[in-house]
């Protein structure tokens, strides 16, 4: 399955990589403000400029992506041909790699069968392929890292060693300064494994204290450096009020409509760069509280229109939007189809036993968990098409899940007249 994902995604990348090259705006394609920070750490400056001129330290991204490119930069060259390639195929890589988590959960969820089934659904997943192929971000690897987290906690039920429970809190850390989304569900799915320990009698503070322990110790350098670098509390990123501003503006036809980021308006960048960032970012969350508080029913509908389009790709289909969005609709019915199955095998999951039966958890109960809560944060600020893709691993374990059981009612069928004759 790996060596299949791996060859497939590179064999795109051939294809897609150029796209990255474009000396356009000083080679914003390659990485956006990604690529700007590991110019900035390559250069010596630190963690700063995510823009078009050396405006000094930045909260704009958390760290871990950017640094791994500042390593590929100084090694193949500040956006050349030979890191494109480097990026990227680390990210085919790390993209192939993640069937191995897949396996692991859906077998532990749904069985051997259901496991190779997930398993090869990935190592031919289109979302996987073309984001891993193309697209220089954290996503790969947010996804790999979602995954991860995912599968250790279905193992932590079973465990009341702090050791354990501590490397899960270090790998906590290291996901949220790839992207602080990912912490989101966490402290939800390791409540539901340590409420299944105090259920079972089994010890659960020391557990969960060491849990914490470790996040703090990984994530509090970075805090440090934010304070002494804006002397703010910044946690992980000092954006958020930003995000709320691109998203809730006039301009609904898209869900996150050109003109609100510095990268592609020329007001916006000249606010950035007179202001500093962090008043850009006080300035950015009071035009969006004032929008917001004057906008309620649109807000309440903008919202709306966010749920429905992280499960299912749908917009719009005005003809200004499918300008902008021209793979939309074909997206649309595998986002759907995609929905659809994973919660088909959600129900299967669920009816695999009662809560807590014989002191553990019913086995979707962490798929719900995760659900409800990573993608809150996108409901109320707005979406982008690879913000879903650290849920697409579970949600491809789910679809197997349905897949399997849908072709045993299906042979069950075809077997009943046999039997009777």
């Amino acid at each position: 399955m790996i060596v299949a994902g791996f060859c497939v995604r590179l064999a795109v990348m051939g294809f897609l990589y150029p796209q990255r090259l474009d000396p356009a705006r000083d080679h914003w394609k390659f990485a956006g403000e990604t690529g700007r920070i590991a110019r900035s750490l390559d250069e010596g400056r630190g963690f700063s400029s995510p823009f078009f001129a050396d405006t000094g330290p930045t909260s704009w991204l958390s760290p871990v992506f950017p640094a791994t490119l500042a390593g590929v930069f100084k090694v193949f060259g500040v956006y050349t041909q030979a890191s494109a390639l480097a990026i990227l195929s680390i990210d085919c890589f790390l993209g192939a790699l993640t069937c191995i988590p897949i396996f692991l959960i859906a077998r532990r969820t749904f069985g051997d069968r259901a496991a190779h089934c997930a398993g090869w659904l990935w190592a031919f997943f289109p979302y996987s392929i073309f984001f891993a192929a193309s697209f220089i971000w954290d996503t790969t690897l947010s996804t790999l890292l979602m995954a991860l987290l995912f599968l250790v906690i279905l193992k932590l039920e079973d465990t009341s060693r702090w050791w354990p429970w501590f490397g899960f809190g270090a790998l906590t850390g290291f996901a949220a300064l790839t992207n602080a989304v990912l912490l989101g569900p966490v402290p939800f799915l390791a409540l539901w494994a340590l409420y299944g320990l105090r259920k079972r009698g089994e010890r659960w503070f020391a557990p969960g204290a060491a849990a914490l322990l470790a996040v703090i110790i990984v994530v509090s350098p970075w805090f440090v450096r934010n304070y002494r670098a804006f002397h703010k509390v910044i946690p992980f990123r000092g954006g958020l009020a930003f995000e709320f501003y691109c998203g809730n503006n006039p301009d609904s036809w898209h869900w996150d409509p050109p003109g609100y980021h510095p990268s592609d308006s020329a007001t916006e960048w000249n606010e950035y760069r007179e202001l500093g960032e962090t008043n850009y970012f006080a300035l950015k969350k009071r035009e969006a509280v004032a929008f917001i508080s004057t906008h309620k029913k649109l807000y309440a509908v903008q919202t709306l229109r966010r749920v429905v389009y992280i499960w299912t790709g749908f917009w719009s289909f005005s003809r200004r939007y499918l300008q902008q969005e021209p793979f939309d609709p074909a997206n649309i019915v595998f986002c759907t189809a995609l929905t659809i199955l994973a919660f088909l095998g959600l129900r299967r999951a669920r009816l695999g036993g009662q809560v807590w039966q014989e002191g553990k958890a019913a086995r979707g109960a962490p798929y719900v968990i995760l659900f409800l809560i990573f993608p809150l944060i996108y409901y109320v600020t707005h979406p982008e098409d690879y913000y879903r893709r650290p849920l697409d691993p579970m949600m491809v374990v789910l679809t197997a899940g349905a897949l399997v059981s849908l072709s045993r009612r299906g042979k069950a069928r075809t077997e009943i007249p046999q039997n009777r004759e």
